[in-house]
């Protein structure tokens, strides 16, 4: 077996020390010291955290091995200090009150005292759970699933070929990053336009326009055009509702500058650069500067913000300047004073496209650069530009009316064509590479990226547009917009069809679900037939063997969630270019364009519009009703919180308002605190990672410098690491990345269960190292006995600690750990650790998967 699968029993060349071989465990195994039960959903935030220093590290005698540490990692829904650590006394030890790490009370200076962890290792807990579901504010994160969902296509781009086939590979990969930070740049763009179509062309356009909504003591009275007050005038009154969408661009980049000053502003852990770590194929995630985005996000906010602003700017000159342009008795100087501003806004535009455009991210090494002519010149710029638009629309016009729809309606049908030919663009690149370096285990070929894209982009569409349905329903009484009699014109006709196709998308959607139901019951009855058999000595019991075979069935139904994926994302973009086809060429809403279309064509348009508004108006109101539940409770919010864990797992490299990457400041945590442990006492550690936890514990074991990382063993249970990252990000979390990871580290362990919907194995496959365990019985027993009186219960994705076969694990890594510091001899620091960090400078190691540059 070559070096590249070698299990953990295989010896390694020594480097520095010698490695001791892997003892495989027992088949039992005992309760394990300093583990809990399985992680609950409990804030570790929620009452004052007592701190304290850890002892110093004593002189000891050479013959004596140095300590071990065992870091828990907790998963999805969080977990307290207590229930990690089974002990309710806790102590932090290093870190704040959002992520740090805590020990018993008891252990606080165990460095000080080696002789009373003899053959046991110090347990420590990293408790990471505020960063995803801390304060209630975070629950307004729901309002920005579409950046978030646009941001995770970024990574899920197939891997690009390395070797002497990678010459095109630079250029291709800095194309998909490309046409993701356009599609993202044009769902900033969506959000802005829509909070226009409602301030601007609904309310300050067509409403304050009717007389209907500005009768004598109407909120919009004082707008009212035959009232001969100063905001009577169109122009004016387009003005005032400009402020709604501009506070809604500033509010967008006050959170993102916020979050980029607590996330991607913090330094990453300074480093030394090894030559073993100076290779093309060594994984991305190891990259010194990846978890550093602080340019990258500076110049996309500054970027989307100016984006919002200029758009702000085109809704209130597009009328203005079409009414300047055929009205007789404008000034020329005022007609002239549009066309200059109309100018100016291409130009803008323009300019944010180049700076979208013209650079990715800078992974290779820690950037701390800013681009301060783009960051402050851009906004300032575009802010400005507005405050000359509005000053343009103020000046007096008079006998301008407003009638029919606020002109450049058309923009909704121009951004959804951009949006469909851009994933289109992006799944012939994302083929491409797929091609070039193929991946059996990749989702859907290669296509995952793309496919993910189109579900943000008809995210950003449904709640963009929905929000402007429900408000012009809810102007037009009983009435519904667009059609004959309504005293509105209404939004967009674009609008309309995007509601109208949203009833055939939910049924196409109900027939793939009950198809995949009935695969499911059939397997179910397959697997039910040969349970009992895996528990000889059992009686059966059938349903028993039902709800095993149930669990089962219904956790490997994980694996089919990229056909479901690319169902949706297909049907979305023919049911979308239909739409848009349709308001194109009839310029009416469905309703009206059936009509005298034979009778059964004719209703289900009409009834497929009004049902589409109301699905929309009702997702809305669970939407709101969901992220008002959340502020209010914690228990809501951790659901939320469990959304985020796996949404902002990655860095914010294509859109700078979706929500933080709390990798960005968890990986630094941990690589900080394994390499600076086992700096300072010359000992050994083994970091547990459960879930999301895994992921993280990857991630931080990939950024250390190589010597500390032969220092380390890695135990994963429930991991998502293949089955879910693998799948769908295979540029970093592929079968090669894995590989490396394993031959990397001390030693690696993998946990999982057939009944675990989110863990799978690690390493898959005949020729692969000897990293997984499993699938381990779940339930532990089948009936009653003597050992279990009552029934066991069906564990899944939790309790991994409950099974046996963890604590045999755990203990043989920990042995394997003693042996090779024993025969390490005297106990020295690591040679290349953790050098002290001065603020704003940092030294990194490792180097990129993908060739320079093409981090994209």
């Amino acid at each position: 077996m070559s070096a590249a699968i070698r299990p953990c029993s295989a010896p390694r060349t020594p480097r520095t020390t010698a490695r001791a071989p892997y003892a495989p465990p027992p088949a039992g195994g005992s309760p394990v010291r300093g583990l809990g039960s399985a992680p609950t959903a409990r804030d570790p935030g929620a009452a004052p955290i007592p701190t304290r220093a850890e002892a110093p590290v004593p002189d000891r005698p050479h013959t004596e091995p140095p300590l071990a540490l065992e870091l828990l990692v907790h998963g999805v829904a969080g977990a307290s200090p207590a229930e990690l650590l089974g002990d309710p006394r806790t102590v932090r030890v290093t870190g704040d009150s959002t992520a740090a790490v805590f020990r018993r009370t008891d252990d606080a200076d165990a460095e000080a005292h080696p002789e009373r962890y003899a053959g046991q290792p110090v347990p420590e807990a990293y408790c990471w759970s505020r960063l995803t579901s801390g304060n209630g504010a975070r629950a307004l994160w729901l309002l920005l699933l579409p950046f978030m969902v646009a941001n995770l296509a970024h990574w899920a781009r197939p891997a690009a070929p390395t070797g002497p086939a990678a010459h095109p590979a630079p250029r291709t990969v800095r194309t998909y990053g490309v046409l993701v930070r356009i599609l993202a740049l044009s769902l900033t763009v969506l959000l802005i336009a829509a909070a226009c179509e409602v301030a601007l062309d609904l309310v300050a356009w067509q409403c304050a326009g009717a007389a209907s909504c500005t009768a004598p003591g109407s909120p919009l009275g004082f707008l009212a055009p035959d009232g001969g007050g100063w905001w009577s005038q169109p122009g004016r009154r387009l003005a005032l509702g400009a402020l709604v969408p501009t506070a809604l661009t500033g509010l967008l980049w006050y959170l993102s500058n916020r979050t980029w000053s607590a996330y991607e502003s913090q330094p990453p852990p300074a480093g030394a650069a090894d030559p073993d770590t100076a290779s093309d194929t060594a994984p991305a995630l190891g990259r010194p500067g990846f978890w550093y985005g602080r340019r990258i996000v500076a110049r996309l906010r500054a970027a989307h913000t100016a984006a919002g602003l200029l758009t702000v700017a085109v809704a209130v000159s597009a009328p203005t300047a079409a009414h300047d342009r055929r009205a007789e008795a404008t000034a020329p100087a005022l007609e002239a004073l549009g066309w200059i501003t109309q100018a100016l806004l291409g130009a803008g535009a323009v300019t944010v496209a180049w700076v979208v455009c013209r650079r990715g991210r800078s992974e290779d090494r820690p950037d701390h650069r800013l681009d301060r002519a783009a960051v402050c010149l851009l906004p300032g710029a575009a802010l400005a530009l507005l405050a000359a638009v509005l000053l343009h629309a103020c000046w007096s016009r008079p006998g301008w009316t407003s009638t029919g729809r606020l002109p450049g309606d058309f923009a909704f049908g121009v951004i959804m064509l951009g949006q469909g030919l851009c994933v289109l663009a992006l799944a012939a690149v994302a083929r491409h590479l797929h091609r070039r370096a193929p991946d059996p285990a990749a989702a859907l070929r290669g296509l995952g990226g793309p496919a993910v894209a189109m579900l943000g982009c008809a995210l950003g569409g449904v709640m963009s547009g929905g929000v402007a349905q429900r408000v012009a329903d809810w102007m037009d009484g009983g009435a519904t917009p667009g059609m004959a009699g309504a005293p509105l014109p209404g939004p967009p006709v674009l609008l309309s069809w995007q509601a109208a196709v949203l009833p055939p998308l939910l049924l196409v959607l109900a027939l793939l679900a009950a198809w995949f139901a009935a695969g499911a019951a059939r397997t179910r009855r397959r697997l039910a037939a040969a349970v009992a058999a895996e528990y000889p000595g059992e009686s059966p019991d059938e349903a028993r063997s039902r709800r095993i075979a149930g669990a089962r069935t219904a956790a490997a139904l994980t694996d089919s969630a990229p056909w479901f994926v690319a169902a949706v994302s297909g049907i979305t973009l023919v049911l979308g270019a239909g739409a848009l086809a349709g308001a194109w060429l009839s310029g009416q809403v469905p309703g009206e364009a059936a009509r005298g279309a034979p009778p059964l064509l004719e209703t289900a348009a009409r009834t497929a519009q009004d049902a589409g508004s109301w699905l929309i108006g009702l997702g809305i109101a669970l939407f709101a009703a969901w992220g008002r539940r959340a502020y209010r409770d914690p228990a809501a919010r951790r659901t939320i919180g469990i959304l985020w864990d796996v949404g902002t797992f990655w860095p914010r490299a294509a859109h700078p308002f979706a929500p933080p990457c709390y990798a960005e400041r968890a990986v630094p945590d941990l690589t900080w605190r394994m390499a600076g442990w086992t700096g300072r006492t010359g000992g050994r550690l083994v970091i547990s990672g459960h879930s999301q936890g895994s992921v993280l514990a990857a991630a931080a074991v990939w950024q250390l410098p190589p010597p500390v990382r032969r220092r380390v063993a890695l135990l994963t249970y429930g991991s998502p690491l293949a089955r879910l990252y693998g799948r769908w990000f295979p540029a970093y979390f592929g079968p090669g990345q894995l590989t490396a990871l394993h031959r990397d580290v001390d030693c690696w362990r993998n946990l999982w269960r057939a009944t675990d919907p989110i863990g799978g194995p690690a390493l898959p496959g005949p020729d692969s190292p000897a990293v997984d365990r499993g699938p381990l019985a779940d339930p532990l027993a089948y009936g009653r006995s003597a050992r279990h009186p009552l029934p066991a219960p069906i564990l899944g994705h939790a309790d991994y600690q409950a099974d046996p076969a963890f604590a045999a694990e755990r203990a043989a890594l920990l042995a394997r750990l003693e042996r090779a510091a024993r025969a390490a001899g005297p106990r020295t620091a690591v040679a290349r650790g953790m050098p002290a960090q001065r603020p704003g400078v940092s030294k990194g190691w490792g180097a990129s998967a993908d060739p320079p540059g093409t981090a994209g």
